[in-house]
Formats: structure tokens, sequence, C-alpha cells
């Protein structure tokens, strides 16, 4: 048998409450405000991500070390007369050159590292639109490593023109930009990779073969005639070869703008794959 409902006792003075049956049908409105999430968070968790972790220390400031460090103590052991007919940023090539392995380990740790700690099943639980994900780390560390590129041989550039003021009319700004632009798209092409791999260690060491083989295989195409244009054609793309390009060290040649294009091709192909992947596997 069921018992009437019980009314609370007023308080004295006042009126006596009225209860009012619930409504059928009726929502609930949280008083939590919701925001439609956007790419804009997914960009500030991965700058958190980014500047929070020891691997960005440690990797960038070698890399700062190696291209300022060697650009400089070149620059200081060269004379007005070398930079006749290349830009002052020349000095900045050599550093660059095992610099750029510092920007492709810290590319596949962006998203490696995640993989071997289990972490991404907690980014991707609180975002659970993937694409946004891969996105944001690709445009943060894309900005991060460019801005530090850009600085590093910019700063080797500005210094050398103060060492040898007024003996190079080469213009050096362009091979700031390219220079940045070519390892940036590396370490981004690092982290396509890492993506599809899902391993650090085996990623990196894709990554190696992806800079080193080119550069050591032409030596032994171009033994054979009927393999010699394969050579060639590694010897004109490998990356210290493009690098050099892009620093005018080749005058014969080109800038380097085929090489940037390749490379961009390449980087977009691998990004494509990444996100394909990223889809389709579990986590």
């Amino acid at each position: 048998m069921s018992t009437p409902h019980q009314q609370p006792p007023a308080a004295p003075g006042a009126p006596a409450p009225t209860w009012q049956p619930p409504q059928p049908g009726g929502s609930y409105t949280s008083p939590i405000p919701i925001t439609r999430t956007h790419l804009g968070h997914a960009i500030t968790s991965e700058w958190t991500k980014i500047k929070s972790v020891r691997s960005t220390v440690w990797t960038l400031g070698t890399f700062l070390f190696l291209v300022i460090g060697i650009g400089l103590l070149i620059a200081g052991q060269t004379t007005s007369d070398d930079y006749v007919d290349v830009p002052y940023t020349i000095p900045a090539f050599f550093g660059l050159v095992l610099g750029q392995i510092c920007l492709i380990t810290l590319g596949v740790l962006v998203i490696a590292s995640e993989y071997g700690t289990g972490m991404i099943r907690t980014t991707l639980t609180a975002s659970p639109a993937r694409h946004r994900v891969l996105t944001a780390k690709f445009l943060i560390f894309f900005v991060v490593a460019f801005v530090v590129s850009a600085f590093a041989i910019g700063f080797v550039g500005l210094a050398t023109a103060g060492m040898h003021s007024g003996s190079s009319d080469r213009d050096w700004i362009g091979t700031v930009f390219k220079g940045a632009l070519y390892v940036s798209l590396l370490g981004v092409l690092a982290i396509a990779v890492g993506s599809m791999l899902r391993h650090s260690a085996g990623a990196i060491t894709a990554m190696l073969g992806v800079v080193l083989v080119p550069a050591i295989m032409p030596a032994f195409l171009m033994i054979s005639q009927s393999t010699r244009n394969i050579g060639e054609k590694m010897m004109d793309y490998n990356a210290p070869n493009s690098l050099a390009k892009i620093f005018q060290l080749d005058t014969g040649s080109s800038n380097g703008t085929p090489q940037l294009v390749l490379l961009l091709v390449v980087t977009g192909a691998a990004i494509a794959g990444a996100y394909v992947l990223l889809e389709r596997r579990d986590v």
C-alpha cells in the first residue's frame, strides 16, 4: 500500500509550499558550461606537452649547440676572401648537416614516445577525433622546429657578416628560410613515420636510413654504367647535398628548390599514410 507524499514543514510565517510532481519527459541541464572542442584545444594540449618534456630541451639544445657552435668556429677560421662568391650562412651548413638528426629524433619522439608509454590512450580518450590530434602535433612541431632552425642559421649569418663585413654580395636571407624549411620538413616526415611504425627506435632507424643511405649508395651505384644514372640522382637529392645546394655551396647547380619540392611531396605522402593508418588501427 502506497503512502502519501509528505511535504516538508513550512517555516513559521511562510506560506505553505505547494508540491509539484516531476514533469514527464523533462531534461536535465548541467550547471557546468559545455564548450565544443576544436583544433585550437588540441594545439594547446600539444604545445603543453612539447614544452614540458625533457627530450625537447635536450634535442633542441644539442641542435643549437651544433649549428651555432660549429658555425661560429668555422666562421672564426675563415677569411673575408672566402665569402666573395658564397653567402654568410655557409658556416651554419656544417652544423646543420649534423643538427638535422636532432630534429628527426625529436619528431619521432613527439608521437612514438606516447605509444611507448601508453599515454596515447589517454590522449585519444580526451580527444577522440584522432586526425585533430595528429594535425596538432604536425603544426606545433613544424612551428617550433622552423623558428629554432631559422634563429640558429640567421644568428650564424649575422655573426659571420659582422666578422667579414662587405666581403660578400650574395643574398643570404633566402638560405635561412630554405634551410630551416628543409630540416623542419625532415622532422615532420619523422612524425609521420613514427605514427605509422609506433616504435621510437624503429622510426629513428628508418629516418636515419632515409638521410644516410642516399648519401652513401651513390659511391657504389656509380661504379656500374647501368646504375650510374640512379647514383647521380641520389647524389643530387640526398639530404647533405640538398642542403649544400640550398646554401649555394655548389654554385654551378640549382638553388635547392627541386630538392625542397621532392621532400615536400615525400612528406605529404607520408602524412597521408599516417592519417589513414591512425584511423584504421586500434590504439
